[in-house]
């Protein structure tokens, strides 16, 4: 057995059209990258980021504070609605 050619099963891909898109222009590109920014307040990110971190020290914590009060029932609720269970 030789090689068999499979130029004879090659479709003719001339008449289809390309697999890709025509490429934006670099104007719409710009655009595209300012609108993204405006989108996601990369400037808000960026003046976070400066910012220094909080302090981890104890001392630095807020004191005296009172403990926040739970709801067994309310929090039952919303862990078996995450789960998708129903309580009734």
């Amino acid at each position: 057995m030789g090689y068999v050619p499979v130029t004879l099963s090659v479709v003719d891909m001339s008449s289809h059209l390309p697999a890709y898109d025509d490429l934006p222009t670099t104007a719409e590109l710009c655009a595209d990258a300012r609108e993204t920014e405006r989108r996601l307040a990369f400037t808000s990110v960026a003046r976070d980021a400066l910012r220094p971190a909080p302090s981890i020290r104890f001392e630095d914590q807020p004191q005296g504070l009172p403990k926040q009060d739970i709801d067994m029932l309310l929090a039952a609720q919303r862990i078996a609605g995450a789960l998708g269970l129903d309580l009734d």
